[in-house]
């Protein structure tokens, strides 16, 4: 799709835009956005479409057809994605569409693994949205990272795995000899075994106006959300290498980057930091923390910083905010399951479920395969996984390694 082939109108104010924004951007999902506050002829344009209504917000097709105030599931509708298998059994049934899952549905579908893959937002994870990977093996120039994404997916597709989106996990239990899965949406299924390769999500600060301005002025995602903030100020929250990273990449848009880092030194690798310190639109303030995030009119304004070192406050002009703190694994859905967790939320798996007083149930008589969880046939790879080394590379590999441990599991059973 082109940038011109879907239009969203809509307000600042209006929390229901901001979600469908989240949705077509979750799905990599190119969209023109108009504030009809901002322009009276958008604003005449939505009420004609409305029967003299002004309902926001209104999204326009290529086809010209139009949906007003769409849930979730009415826009994927509308957009074609998948969202109900054509079964209710699988030998596999893979949680989750990046690197790790994908790869791992590669693999078993090759073999003729009847295999269902359930992903929630766009397949590929955090790489699809990611500008940029320059460590991928094979690729010497690097490749975007949409368009590995895509490439994987085609991939998937060529070998019959059954791919579903705009999906989410709501648990996993146990039912005789089967796993099973339910979404959100009540659809339930069943398999001889699982691979949990959900992945994870970026921290957020937690501090006063940070919910009130998501979509609005906060985000989590520079390819998302960077195009919106062209010739503007925005302010990078983290000294990591997604925040290194996601910076270089928004000086293509804004006038002025700034980076603020709550120690006194980046932690990012070292020939990133290098580009960073060097570029003439980034400016970097160490020792610094927000206490606040301010805005007028429902839009993010200010932030309310703090130098962490001396005490003093002060409130930074900024027309948006990207933060890049660290990574919540995307284990809600396991509470009350037998699944080992770490202290974290990550899960733990291998060898690593027998450090404890007593053997898991079902592992009396031997040892985990390698990648499979405290409950036999449900195995984890990528970045929800405990000792996952969060790189795209090697989410790919134990996707693979979990494929061949999910093989021979299904040998046994």
């Amino acid at each position: 799709m082109s940038n011109a082939d879907i239009t969203v109108y809509g307000a600042h104010w209006c929390p229901d835009c901001r979600r469908s924004k989240q949705f077509l951007g979750e799905h990599q999902i190119p969209y023109n956005w108009v504030d009809i506050e901002e322009d009276p002829e958008s604003e005449q344009f939505v009420i004609e479409k409305n029967d003299g209504k002004r309902i926001v917000p209104t999204i326009v097709f290529a086809d010209e057809t139009f949906l007003v105030e769409p849930t979730n599931a009415e826009l994927a509708a509308k957009l074609g994605l998948r969202t109900k298998a054509s079964r209710s059994h699988y030998d596999l049934i893979v949680l989750g569409g990046g690197p790790a899952g994908l790869t791992a549905a590669l693999y078993t579908a090759r073999e003729a693994i009847d295999t269902l893959v359930i992903e929630r937002a766009a397949f590929g994870g955090q790489a699809a949205g990611t500008e940029k990977l320059d460590n991928m093996p094979g690729f010497p120039d690097g490749v975007a990272g949409i368009e590995f994404s895509q490439r994987l997916r085609q991939q998937v597709a060529r070998f019959d795995a059954e791919l579903l989106q705009a999906q989410e996990i709501a648990a996993i239990y146990q039912q005789d000899n089967y796993h099973c899965v339910r979404t959100t949406d009540g659809s339930e299924y069943s398999a001889n075994a699982l691979l949990i390769a959900t992945g994870s999500r970026y921290k957020r600060l937690n501090v006063q106006g940070e919910t009130d301005y998501l979509g609005a002025g906060v985000h989590f995602c520079a390819t998302c959300d960077g195009p919106f903030y062209k010739g503007k100020r925005v302010a990078v929250i983290g000294g990591g290498n997604s925040a290194t990273e996601e910076s270089l990449l928004l000086t293509k848009f804004a006038d002025q980057v700034t980076i603020l880092v709550r120690k006194g030194e980046f932690s990012a690798t070292a020939v990133i930091q290098e580009k960073v310190l060097s570029h003439p639109k980034i400016d970097v303030r160490w020792f610094t923390e927000v206490k606040e995030f301010i805005g007028k009119d429902s839009k993010l304004t200010q932030l309310r910083i703090v130098n962490n070192q001396m005490g003093t406050e002060e409130n930074l002009k900024m027309d948006g905010a990207f933060i890049f703190i660290g990574l919540v694994p995307n284990t809600g859905f396991l509470e009350g399951s037998k699944i080992l967790l770490d202290r974290w939320g990550f899960i733990v798996s291998g060898h690593a479920i027998l450090h404890g007083d007593q053997r898991p149930i079902g592992f009396e008589n031997r040892d985990p395969l390698l990648l499979e969880t405290s409950v036999p046939g449900v195995f984890a790879a990528g970045d929800v996984r405990d000792t996952s080394t969060k790189q795209v590379v090697s989410a790919a590999g134990e996707g693979s390694t979990a494929a061949l441990m999910v093989r021979e599991y299904l040998k046994s059973i």
